[in-house]
């Protein structure tokens, strides 16, 4: 009886279920481009426990031409009349960190619709089999729909986002400029799942920070926030992952007051001074000038007008269109807005009282100042 004791025990110990565990560190496939990306990958990069290998996939260089022509290198390269064009390249700030760190960097065709036949390097293709278990692509920032040729060379639950919004709010390419313009208090940075079909940006949560939106923050500072907080979390995501303790939650369904966080366009960056206070024109600046600084239209729209480094002006402090630091009195009553520097189309940045003395007479009214106004239809 003792014996067969001794063996009924050794059996219950073998069948105990044990967690699921991935055995070996992950080979990482990441796509990205800009700082934001960047600040994540360097977290991702730092935590060698949960990677093997890391090879990076990015856009590839851009020539901006005197025109705003948008060319790539190998366009340049094949027509020598291009070259007149040429201003400057502009290379992924992803594909310079992965440079500087010695890793493989990978860059997707300049043409989007390349990018449905585009397949990654080894060893994520060609695949002998099934995607494997260690096998993982996450995004952050980059800026393209990734096709489902390539997501299908991965595990459907091997495949993340870093998105910088609290879900389901803000799903889109802009979530922190949006949420700067709407004045948002809080925002979040979330690691989910890409779904293949079902919509963007739409997948589980498995992990999620808050972040609190300061009083007058830029864009830049609050991007550098969100992109550290979410390479931590990225980086105890995978690590939940290998350990098999992960959890991935659905995301709540959307409502008619569920912001969205579209393309930026051009449009942004044009205040409407009939509409706009000035703290909303403040909030514009801020969410986008990192980008486009602010533009608006002289009278007639004959010219555009670029606003740099606008403030609001306190109430009480002065009468309006004071040559020494523009203020608009064309923002709804109480609000004024300093401007100090300005740029008119064709000349150059200048501070307010020599953009001001050199205004001609007929873009100003019988009190002596200028309204701006939207651009033309």
């Amino acid at each position: 009886m003792g014996l067969s004791y001794r063996l009924i025990r050794i059996r219950a110990r073998v069948h105990r279920p044990l967690p699921r565990q991935f055995h070996h560190r992950f080979n990482i496939l990441y796509f990205g481009r800009d700082e934001f990306s960047c600040k994540v990958f360097q977290n991702l990069y730092s935590a060698s426990d949960v990677w093997q290998n890391l090879i990076i996939a990015t856009q590839p260089d851009q020539i901006i031409g005197r025109k705003r022509d948008v060319l790539s290198v190998c366009q340049f390269l094949s027509s020598s009349a291009v070259v007149a064009l040429i201003v400057r390249v502009i290379i992924a700030p992803l594909k310079r960190l992965g440079e500087q760190l010695s890793l493989p960097v990978a860059t997707i065709p300049h043409v989007r619709s390349e990018l449905k036949t585009w397949m990654p390097p080894l060893p994520f293709y060609p695949l002998p089999g099934p995607p494997p278990s260690n096998h993982l692509l996450l995004t952050a920032s980059f800026g393209r729909i990734l096709p489902f040729s390539l997501l299908s060379l991965f595990r459907p639950t091997h495949t993340l986002n870093v998105h910088p919004s609290a879900l389901p709010a803000y799903r889109g390419p802009a979530p922190i400029q949006r949420a700067i313009l709407n004045g948002e208090q809080d925002t979040a940075v979330c690691v989910i799942e890409m779904k293949r079909r079902g919509g963007i940006d739409a997948g589980d949560v498995l992990g999620s920070v808050p972040v609190t939106i300061p009083p007058g923050i830029a864009y830049g500072p609050l991007r550098d926030s969100l992109a550290q907080n979410g390479g931590e979390l990225l980086v105890s995501v995978l690590r939940s992952i290998l350990s098999g303790t992960e959890r991935r939650i659905p995301q709540s369904p959307l409502t008619p007051s569920t912001p969205h966080a579209p393309f930026i366009t051009p449009v942004d960056s044009q205040p409407d001074f009939a509409r706009e206070t000035a703290e909303d024109v403040v909030r514009r600046h801020l969410a986008l000038s990192h980008h486009k600084p602010l533009t608006t239209y002289l009278p007639a729209a004959t010219r555009t007008v670029q606003l740099h480094d606008p403030s609001v002006l306190p109430s009480g402090a002065g009468g309006t269109c004071r040559p020494s630091s523009l203020a608009s009195s064309q923002v709804p009553p109480g609000t004024l807005l300093r401007v100090p520097m300005l740029k008119s189309e064709f000349r150059s940045l200048m501070p307010a009282k020599s953009w001001w003395d050199g205004v001609r007479r007929h873009w100003k009214d019988a009190e002596g100042c200028i309204t701006f106004t939207n651009p033309p239809a």
